[in-house]
């Protein structure tokens, strides 16, 4: 790609909302923070690891980093790390999920201590870089109601002394749990101020999207299926419903059987509101700037559309009014 092409995508003002802070890790930090607890997880291991089939092989993978992340510095690290890359990337928000669900259910240890990691660098990157950073506090649908219950009251209770958790969502398995067994804790959630997103239509057909709209859902993690039904296309269309898009990772699950089979050309054309976002660049071998260079390149995306790309990452944020303005005024002006 011609470099003034990559220095047009790193100049414009845009937001990550699709970003899993787990799967920001890259191999030489695992290896770091396992070599700190005398570990043996070397980084050749480590790049195995990151190797899979297809997406059960991808959550067992993520199961495995998580299992590293065990103290506040562990995830002051990663977090410093993570926000530092995204600014390299011409990131100026971030709305990033933290597997709460995996900590609680997996590791069975309290998640306010290691949080307080991470809020020291979100305050420490807003200072050296001015990026700004919100938390979306992720339940592992499979896990099941009960135990999402417990991540969103946390991300309720905590809320009040942290105004940088901002939402609720279900990542996991869409095939082993739909989302209408959410119903009342998306109301309960929705009650206390916080704001909704699902993974939905990743891994299973049209009816998880529906479900996740039916529960109160703001905005929507893949919607990979979406295209399967004409009249879900129409409503989303209609309604604006923010889709969080991650283009390498369907692939790298196998979501998506090939690239040009990906729908995101067509989400466009007809109207969506599609934002591109990177998921598990650690995993997938992908960050933003990747992603916006791949649309450009693969689906001939022009440069206004990248623009209006980055306004939706904007507008779709949870960003208060006036800084969403700021930003698209910012945005108006960049190269």
């Amino acid at each position: 790609m011609p470099s003034d092409r990559i220095s047009y995508i790193r100049g414009l003002p845009k937001a990550e909302l699709h970003l899993h802070l787990e799967g920001t890790i890259a191999p030489e930090t695992l290896a770091a923070l396992s070599a700190r607890r005398g570990g043996e997880l070397s980084v050749d291991k480590v790049r195995a690891l990151y190797q899979y089939a297809d997406f059960s092989g991808f959550l067992l993978a993520f199961k495995a980093i998580t299992e590293q992340l065990q103290t506040a510095e562990d995830y002051e690290l990663v977090t410093l790390r993570m926000l530092e890359r995204l600014h390299r990337q011409g990131v100026v928000h971030a709305e990033v999920y933290v597997s709460v669900g995996v900590v609680y259910y997996w590791r069975r240890t309290e998640f306010e201590p290691l949080f307080a990691g991470m809020e020291q660098a979100r305050v420490e990157a807003e200072r050296r870089w001015g990026i700004t950073c919100y938390w979306i506090f992720d339940a592992v649908r499979h896990f099941g109601p009960d135990e999402a219950a417990r991540v969103f009251r946390k991300a309720a209770e905590m809320r009040g002394a942290h105004p940088s958790i901002v939402g609720i969502g279900i990542g996991g398995d869409e095939r082993r749990t739909g989302a209408d067994v959410f119903r009342d804790l998306y109301a309960e959630a929705r009650a206390a101020g916080l704001r909704l997103t699902a993974h939905a239509g990743e891994t299973v057909g049209p009816d998880s999207i529906w479900g996740a709209i039916n529960i109160g859902a703001e905005r929507l993690g893949h919607a990979l299926s979406a295209i399967d039904d004409p009249e879900l296309m129409a409503v989303l269309a209609e309604r604006q419903i923010p889709l969080e898009i991650c283009v390498t990772s369907n692939l790298r699950t196998a979501c998506c059987p090939s690239l040009p089979e990906h729908p995101v050309r067509a989400y466009f054309e007809q109207g969506l509101m599609i934002t591109i976002n990177s998921d598990d660049p650690a995993l997938f071998g992908s960050d933003l700037e990747d992603e916006y260079r791949l649309l450009a390149r693969q689906f001939e995306f022009t440069r206004e559309q990248l623009r209006e790309l980055a306004a939706n990452s904007l507008e779709a944020s949870f960003l208060p009014a006036e800084r969403k303005l700021s930003l698209l005024r910012n945005l108006e002006t960049a190269m």
